[in-house]
């Protein structure tokens, strides 16, 4: 990996004021900037699938199919090749309906495996890589638009190096979730208001999350009616088409079920279902203290980035969306080992430490990010390679 210099002056470090959303400016073409951000991203991952691989053969078994064929990941083939309308009834008697999975990755899915010769899982595979570096381009944008381009570099490379990587190298919709969300985020930046909202109208296709998406363009757009008194039509246009996709498939799941609460019993009987924190409450409470204390001491290491974001005077929009994804990702009564997972979209939480390593040098940056992919990679290989869901 090799983080641009913060020595030559085309590629500064010191930290540069957003462009007020609502004001359109030129387009930025492809630069080298962007080819090293890809070129990290890219180099974080490979490590984490070379560290699969070696831990997959230390161990007899198959790091590709934990990649592609485990979890979610067989809910997804499963509704490509076949439809929704499949469930299971376990033996307490909870009922799990692929109805709580968004449409957009599935679809994706058939058609690659329609038009390619490859199985749906494999076409999962091939979207979520593909869908990486997409994301690791639309997030160094962002870091590039608030913080500087060698701030943006080092955001992109910082994703690829968070704790559950791994999960973008796997037939999941975490990692198309955020490629569309960090390019709707990004075209808010640049004031293109109907792009933003038919991205995130299909990022509201690709995860529940995206819930928090739609909060970051509304909230951003009434801050500009207070600041402005006045709205343009494109702005209004893309709030209005931002919720439509995960509105439609609300409506889809609650005519179909015949119920306006469908979609949410439905996850609730995933387990999914909102209570404000407090599964997570008695999660904590019901650890041995070492292991309650440790876990207290991760979610104030979450609170103080967040405080970070906000003491940072991140981009209006993008704050939102990070403190949305962190919200929903905590008040939920999911699995808890889930919820590490669900926060990867928050990648506004990397942009502190991003702007910190961007001001070092890259004899000091680069082992770094290295050091951290390493880490990364192993703890991935070993959360696959065991019996846990990630």
């Amino acid at each position: 990996m090799f983080v641009p210099s913060p020595t030559r002056p085309t590629l500064p470090t010191r930290l540069t004021r957003p462009t007020t959303p609502g004001r359109p400016v030129r387009p930025a073409r492809p630069s080298r900037p962007t080819l090293i951000a890809l070129g990290g991203y890219a180099a974080t991952r490979l490590i984490g699938l070379a560290v699969l691989a070696i831990a997959a053969a230390a161990t007899g078994e198959d790091g590709l199919h934990r990649l592609k064929g485990r979890w979610d990941s067989v809910w997804y083939v499963r509704i490509a090749e076949h439809g929704y309308g499949y469930e299971i009834t376990l033996p307490n008697g909870d009922v799990h309906s692929d109805l709580a999975f968004f449409p957009l990755l599935p679809a994706l899915e058939r058609g690659l495996s329609t038009l390619l010769p490859m199985d749906a899982a494999t076409a999962g595979l091939l979207v979520s890589w593909a869908a990486g570096l997409v994301a690791a381009w639309g997030i160094h944008r962002c870091g590039a638009q608030a913080f500087g381009t060698r701030a943006g570099v080092v955001l992109a490379v910082l994703w690829g190096v968070y704790p559950t990587a791994f999960v973008q190298s796997m037939a999941y919709s975490e990692t198309l979730f955020t490629a569309l969300a960090a390019w709707s985020l990004y075209a808010v930046l640049r004031g293109r208001w109907i792009l933003a909202g038919a991205l995130c109208a299909a990022a509201g296709l690709t995860r529940p999350t995206a819930a928090a998406l739609i909060a970051a363009l509304g909230i951003t757009a009434l801050a500009m009616l207070v600041r402005d008194r006045r709205l343009p039509l494109r702005t209004v246009t893309g709030v209005l088409i931002a919720p439509l996709g995960w509105l439609g498939y609300i409506v889809y799941v609650g005519v179909r079920e015949g119920s306006p609460t469908a979609y949410f019993d439905v996850q609730a009987a995933w387990g999914n279902s909102i209570d404000g924190g407090v599964a997570l409450a008695r999660f904590i409470v019901g650890l041995p203290w070492p292991a309650a204390l440790g876990l207290c001491a991760a979610l104030a290491l979450l609170a103080w980035l967040v405080a970070l974001c906000i003491r940072q005077r991140q981009p209006l929009p993008l704050l939102v969306h990070t403190i949305g994804v962190v919200f929903v990702s905590l008040v939920g009564a999911a699995y808890f080992g889930s919820r590490p997972r669900l926060m990867m979209p928050a990648f506004g939480l990397l942009l502190p430490p991003a702007v910190a390593l961007a001001r070092a040098r890259n004899r000091t940056a680069v082992p770094v990010l290295a050091g951290l992919a390493l880490t990364s990679g192993a703890y991935g290989a070993f959360t696959l390679l065991g019996s846990g869901p990630p």
